[in-house]
């Protein structure tokens, strides 16, 4: 069998949309799953439908293996993208050959490659996607280092190539978009530069450049990638006819937020495309939606669904009481404590819903149940407090969620590979911060009252006294007593009505 080239596609009369050759418009840190299922599937459509021809030139981090460096390069930049999942219910599976990549360059092998980047006049976007520790500052960097270790380094250097080389013309200055999931990483990304800029002590000319010409964008990204399926390759492989050593897979749906200016949109034209990437003045209100909605709907299910019996999320959305438990917290305890307009609001909710069911992940609970305690701060506690003070009392489901949350915490004790709890009759892990494990440890044997006290007073859990919250403690008290009077199940049903 070949390996997936322009030629083989050739050869087998492939008829989808294909791009060889077009100017290098964006320069991407980050070879991975995620931006290339993401970020490089957008440009690939823009190709497409508006006649976009840009390429992306990927440079690989330093100190990673070298298997999709040269596999991208062998396959001349082409891999095969599986979309799967659900969209209004029904089942969808998309394969698309994404073309919008043109090389791979290591900037510790191919630097004065990479570099050359910084002198190509059509460069105008950066994408990065380089984990949350990758935009810091490392004062351990030289100028002169071929190429500095830390990616803010690198991109310094970048930069300051491109100032010496364009700095005298309007409009060669780069706009920058980081996937990294930080808050505000435009800002982040910019004031790492800053500091290089100071400590490379270099002139006041580029400070300049950096702030009229360029463009540091902060973003919101929203796709779950599940990337290369090994355990399914063989009978993909004969299904397409050829070797593919990059194929990448991720579901359905997926959103970009960019807070930039509404010109931008003139230079990316996302919606014109059809793609679910919005260009905005605050990015605020689309993180609040995530994270109360997608992120809040798991973490306030998830723990009383694991004592109820269930492993997976697909699971939970098959059963109606706790899905009936999740569509209540979302459209009638979260959706009403929120800014965006109720039909963009309920439209994501739809949406999270069938992300939930998306029968090719399965999404184990005990994935989603590590650090909890910091999760439920800051996914479902703003909407329990926004809501009382809204609607004047507590939001049953939330309310309920905090009681699922003292259960699977209540009998956790210490094994030899970390800390373990017990419920619905069997044992299971719980990963969380070392003084949170010991702090339910110290009070394993406490009545549900005492617990539920001491829990909702550490302001080291939440920030502050949840015992000053109306009603709740004796709620919670309440709630626990009958998952330990009926299990969780019985709770999760009497929420759902």
């Amino acid at each position: 069998m070949k390996r997936l080239s322009y030629e083989t596609l050739r050869e087998q009369g492939y008829d989808g949309f294909l791009l060889q050759d077009a100017p290098e418009r964006f320069l991407q840190f980050g070879e991975g799953n995620f931006l290339r299922a993401f970020a490089d599937y957008f440009v690939d459509v823009m190709n497409e439908k508006c006649g976009f021809a840009s390429k992306v030139v990927i440079v690989q981090p330093t100190g990673r293996n070298m298997r999709p460096h040269d596999s991208l390069n062998k396959q001349e930049g082409l891999y095969t993208l599986l979309s799967r999942g659900k969209a209004g219910g029904r089942k969808v599976e998309e394969a698309r050959v994404i073309s919008s990549v043109s090389r791979c360059l290591n900037p510790v092998s191919e630097y004065d490659s990479y570099m050359a980047c910084a002198l190509n006049p059509a460069l105008r976007f950066i994408i990065s996607n380089t984990t949350e520790a990758g935009i810091r500052y490392d004062p351990a960097c030289l100028f002169t280092d071929r190429p500095a270790s830390s990616f803010p380094g690198k991109l310094t250097q970048f930069l300051y190539a491109r100032y010496r080389e364009f700095g005298q013309e309007r409009g060669k200055g780069l706009v920058l978009l980081p996937c990294e999931l930080i808050e505000d990483n435009g800002k982040a990304l910019k004031e790492s530069i800053l500091q290089y800029v100071v400590q490379w002590e270099l002139e006041e000319g580029f400070v300049k450049w950096l702030e009229e010409e360029n463009l540091f964008c902060s973003t919101l990204v929203d796709r779950i990638v599940t990337g290369y399926p090994k355990g399914e390759l063989s009978a993909l492989q004969e299904r397409f006819g050829y070797e593919d050593d990059l194929m990448d897979t991720g579901e359905v749906f997926a959103f970009w937020a960019i807070e930039a200016p509404e010109s931008l949109k003139e230079e990316l034209p996302f919606e014109k495309a059809g793609l679910p990437v919005f260009i905005t003045d605050d990015c605020a209100p689309y993180k609040q939606r995530k994270v109360r909605i997608l992120n809040g709907a798991h973490t306030s299910m998830v723990l009383g669904a694991y004592l109820a019996g269930q492993d997976i999320v697909r699971g939970c959305m098959e059963n109606e009481a706790i899905r009936g438990f999740m569509n209540r917290a979302i459209y009638e305890e979260i959706i009403p404590t929120m800014t965006l307009p109720d039909r963009e609001l309920k439209e994501f909710a739809d949406a999270v819903a069938d992300r939930f069911d998306n029968p090719f992940i399965d999404h184990e609970l005990l994935a989603i149940s590590l650090n909890s305690t910091s999760k439920w701060r800051e996914r479902v506690l703003p909407s329990l407090k926004d809501y009382v003070e809204k609607c004047g009392r507590l939001p049953r489901c939330l309310t309920a969620s905090l009681a699922f949350y003292l259960a699977f915490y209540r009998a956790v004790r210490p094994v030899a590979d970390g800390f373990s709890g017990m419920g619905c009759g069997r044992e299971y892990p719980v990963c969380d911060d070392r003084h949170v494990l010991e702090f339910f440890y110290s009070h394993r044997d406490d009545k549900a009252v005492v617990l539920t006290r001491a829990a909702l007073a550490n302001t080291g859990f939440w920030g502050e006294d949840l015992t000053r919250i109306e009603g709740l403690m004796e709620a919670v008290v309440a709630d626990l007593d009958r998952i330990e009077a009926e299990g969780a199940y019985g709770l999760i049903k009497e929420c759902a009505k």
